[in-house]
């Protein structure tokens, strides 16, 4: 056991901890995680694409969860003891919904031995196995001059509880295809849309690829339709990117460059076939067996990826070409699967309320809940969802670029190097970096755990202003004042500012949400932090400069990458896709911008909490 376990690094953070996934069977295969500490094994892995068997979504009661912990220290849940022997508790087996992580981990998976009939997607909340993609195996009778029914009349028949469309490309090879498999072949079916009828029987093998279609990263996730389980997940940043890191730089050079929308198509295509590319290769999946892929994005990213001109949604009225797209396919996106795989898609609720968000709300089951509960996914542009199944209100706020740490003087992508984690004990700076390497600069996360610990140690008041005579780590560069947090990275009073600005517009947000509910900040009873910056935000720092509301720490969740699991809910469960749509009926959208109320609140709003 010792030879497949490398040495954890031994400086830990206690907000951060990094899992490293040893998959039993013959390959030993390896996934590595870095989580908030808080965080249960069983998400962990969820969120990362390790399977772990279950049946009860994550709540204790099926016991099937199994992990054992080969290095660090997991504590033993009050449930532990039902599901394990004595000995099997002192060598580390865990039920992996149950155990919270503390500290940096090395966990053994076992290889799941039946097959679930239900699929853990998203947070805390479990689907069932109903895929659109099905396959049918069949044995015809061979034409006579006594039944000279048509090979499509005679492959329909043999399956009397469906009537699919058949597309012309499937009846120009059926009849080469039955003659040559003898009269078995296997009918390949998308909602109802006949894609293919193959040779033999091939009903064990059918998959889909959900996509989350993201202005930085983009992720697939490589799903056996069989299982519902995910066979590899794989993420690569946009190749957009040399077009600006955000909506409006994109949509500025669409405006500016004749044939800017084309390159921008054209480099959305290939990021999404180098994923399938890689996922495909990772799991040994021909691409031809991935008969549907699901994709998601915020609507500017879904009409460029479609060659759909995104002007109008960046100036007033802020108006989307179509709130759900016509029926797409896999090629127009780019993706090389199987030559008729359908592309479903999401609806929009506005123009920066789009798709990713209604992944989102389907992911969390906002509307679902009778408690009220807050999703925010953490950006640019922020979106927020507030309510319940009694009613759900969604709004967008313009929050600016220091979450992404693009205007931070010492900011940089939350890569090897860049400090994600802040502490300061009696004067002293403790910092997280990823990589666990000399700090080169100051990523998102790291940013507001630096202001939250500069407000808690009283270096910085609650105006946002540096109380300069309290460290010897604050300096000048230039005429700006600056607080060292290593000898080469810094944080500026600008970049206060800017993080002022930031939480300030979406804490306006949540509490105008709140107002048109005619409810309390107080009465939420659980906030959901999303998106990929959402995901490593140390929650006490979010309650300490007020992004979210001032709740007990339990009732604030990293809710990980709520949009791709809302994708991959799409792909698992026809139940679910009609769920998505129908989130246009249930959910209010409410524009902030027209608001006489906002500027107000948005100027209350930028002070950090007493």
């Amino acid at each position: 056991m010792s030879s497949a376990v490398v040495d954890l690094p031994e400086e830990q953070h206690p907000d951060r901890v990094r899992l490293r996934f040893l998959q039993s069977g013959e390959d030993r295969a390896v996934k590595e995680a870095r989580v908030l500490a808080g965080t249960t094994i069983f998400d962990a892995a969820s969120w990362n694409g390790v399977a772990i068997d279950s049946t009860c979504g994550g709540h204790g009661t099926c016991k099937k969860c199994k992990v054992k912990v080969v290095s660090g220290n997991a504590p033993i849940s009050p449930v532990d003891p039902r599901a394990f022997t004595v000995e099997e508790l002192k060598n580390g087996w865990r039920l992996a919904c149950r155990a919270n992580t503390q500290e940096d981990l090395t966990i053994e998976v076992p290889t799941l031995q039946t097959r679930p009939k239900a699929a853990l997607a998203g947070v805390g909340r479990h689907v069932i196995l109903r895929p659109a993609v099905q396959k049918r195996y069949v044995e015809l009778e061979e034409p006579t001059l006594d039944d000279q029914r048509s090979d499509l009349e005679r492959l329909l028949d043999a399956m009397d509880d469906v009537e699919p469309r058949v597309p012309l490309e499937v009846v120009r090879t059926l009849g080469h295809v039955l003659r040559a498999s003898d009269w078995k072949v296997t009918a390949v079916l998308a909602d109802d849309v006949l894609v293919d009828v193959e040779e033999g029987d091939t009903s064990g093998s059918r998959h889909a690829i959900a996509f989350d279609l993201g202005t930085t990263t983009v992720v697939a996730t490589l799903l056996d339709l069989e299982t519902g389980l995910p066979k590899a997940v794989r993420s690569i940043l946009n190749a957009q990117q040399p077009f600006g890191a955000d909506v409006i730089s994109r949509i500025s050079a669409i405006m500016m460059e004749d044939d800017a929308l084309e390159r921008l198509q054209q480099h959305a295509h290939e990021t999404l076939q180098q994923l399938t590319g890689e996922v495909c290769a990772e799991a040994d999946v021909d691409p031809a067996e991935v008969y549907e892929i699901v994709v998601t994005g915020n609507q500017t990213m879904i009409q460029i990826a479609l060659g759909i001109d995104p002007e109008p949604l960046s100036m007033a009225p802020f108006t989307v070409v179509t709130r759900s797209m016509p029926e797409a396919t896999a090629t127009d996106f780019g993706v090389a699967v199987h030559r008729r795989a359908p592309a479903v898609t999401f609806p929009a609720l506005g123009a920066y309320v789009g798709p990713d968000i209604v992944a989102g709300i389907l992911a969390t089951g906002i509307t679902l809940d009778r408690r009220v509960r807050l999703f925010i996914d953490v950006g640019t542009n922020s979106e927020i969802v507030l309510g319940s199944s009694a009613k759900t209100i969604a709004t967008a706020a313009p929050a600016g670029p220091a979450f992404e740490a693009a205007q931070i003087r010492c900011g940089m992508r939350a890569a090897d190097g860049a400090i994600e984690g802040v502490k300061i004990v009696d004067g002293e700076v403790e910092l997280a970096v990823i990589g666990d390497v000399a700090p080169l600069g100051l990523c998102g996360s790291g940013l507001v755990d630096a202001v939250a610990e500069l407000v808690g140690a009283e270096m910085l008041d609650h105006s946002g202003r540096f109380i300069l005579d309290t460290s010897e780590r604050f300096g000048k560069i230039g005429e700006e004042n600056v607080f060292y947090l290593s000898d080469e990275v810094y944080l500026s009073q600008r970049d206060v500012r800017e993080l002022q600005f930031a939480k300030a517009s979406i804490a306006t947000g949540w509490n105008l949400l709140c107002r048109d509910l005619d409810m309390e900040p107080e009465e939420i009873a659980q906030v959901l932090l999303g998106g990929s910056f959402g995901s490593y935000l140390s929650a006490a720092s979010a309650v300490k400069i007020g992004l979210v509301p001032r709740l007990p720490l339990t009732r604030i969740v990293s809710a990980g990458n709520v949009a791709g699991e809302g994708a991959k809910i799409a792909a698992l469960s026809v139940t679910e896709r009609a769920a998505a749509k129908a989130v246009l009926d249930e959910v209010e959208y409410v524009e902030l911008s027209g608001r006489a109320d906002f500027n107000d609140l948005f100027v209350d709003q930028l002070a950090f909490p007493g």
